[in-house]
């Protein structure tokens, strides 16, 4: 596990930006990209979408896979709406091409993906109970795409997001945690003194279901990039 600590946001967008384009430049063609959905997130997207409409990069022949999507959510609070419209939307990407995790077959996403030919790099947050995509505390490492009850510490992340507790969903579907280590390379994105108990803990602590995202120390290929309060208990 490679960590990084930017010092500004700009260095840590620029950053993260930086190591998406390259996989998209240098790798395959149509290389296929696990895109995790949060508020992380959002400005590392902005410049990949400014950086296509500035004809910097292309992501026409580009496969993206999103991580997650909430069971029942209203349309403009799911995954796939904030994906395509905070993002893919707003670039050349081929609308065939971006493929979203069904609740009702969610071993069909883990076919589709060895039939894309795996993922060539996983892009992910972490939660505050140390999460990674929907894969909640007592996920199993082997786990494949599943629809998972979320916990009440999620719960309590996604009212952050605008959900009111009448609407709040009660499960997701992600991407399960063999999934994702199967990953040929992951970015993991973490920003905000809010996630450093958890960055230690996926740094430190066993691999155990428990603590999902410490799985992320058996890839070989794995980046964590994090400002400075992310990282403030390493």
């Amino acid at each position: 596990m490679k960590t990084i600590i930017c010092k500004t946001e700009t260095e840590w967008v620029e950053k993260a930006a930086g190591i998406i384009r390259r996989k998209i430049e240098n790798g395959r063609p149509n290389c296929v990209l696990a895109l995790a959905c949060g508020k992380t997130m959002q400005s590392v997207w902005n410049q990949l979408a400014d950086d296509c409409a500035k004809g910097m990069l292309s992501l026409r022949d580009v496969r993206v896979l999103c991580v997650t999507e909430l069971c029942g959510a209203e349309e403009t609070k799911s995954c796939r709406y904030a994906m395509t419209k905070g993002f893919l939307g707003k670039t050349d990407i081929r609308p065939e091409n971006c493929f979203f995790p069904d609740p009702d077959t969610p071993e069909a996403y883990d076919r589709m993906i060895d039939e894309l030919g795996g993922i060539d790099l996983a892009v992910l947050g972490i939660g505050e109970n140390c999460h990674i995509g929907y894969n909640e505390p007592g996920t199993l490492f082997e786990s494949r795409t599943h629809v998972q009850k979320l916990t009440d510490r999620t719960k309590r992340q996604l009212l952050k997001r605008g959900f009111a507790e009448a609407e709040m969903p009660g499960q997701a579907v992600t991407m399960g945690i063999k999934t994702l280590t199967d990953a040929r390379e992951i970015l993991l994105l973490a920003g905000g003194a809010d996630k450093a108990a958890a960055v230690y803990q996926m740094h430190y602590a066993k691999t155990t279901s428990y603590i999902p995202a410490a799985f992320l120390q058996i890839p070989l290929n794995v980046t964590v990039l994090l400002d400075e309060a992310a990282a403030e208990k390493l």
